[in-house]
């Protein structure tokens, strides 16, 4: 899946349009590298989004299978590093 669908598809970001956009800027990294919106997610990479505070970090956990999941079902495919 594609990081700009995985973003939205988990709701880290609630707009695709939004994702790409950030990806654009290089304020999203994959494994500390700044990527493209067509990069493929795999299970085990480490995304960074750079907010204007501080970075946040998100491990893949798991691929969703379809386009949207459930917010209390977040937790599932990904985990919010320290």
């Amino acid at each position: 899946m594609r990081v700009d669908k995985f973003l939205n598809a988990v709701n880290i970001t609630k707009r695709r349009t939004i994702a790409q956009d950030m990806i654009e800027n290089s304020v999203v990294k994959i494994d500390g590298i700044a990527i493209k919106a067509s990069r493929n997610v795999k299970v085990g990479d480490i995304i960074e989004i750079a907010f204007l505070e501080k970075s946040r970090f998100y491990e893949v956990l798991k691929i969703p299978e379809t386009k949207t999941i459930k917010k209390n079902e977040s937790h599932l495919y990904y985990r919010e590093k320290l």
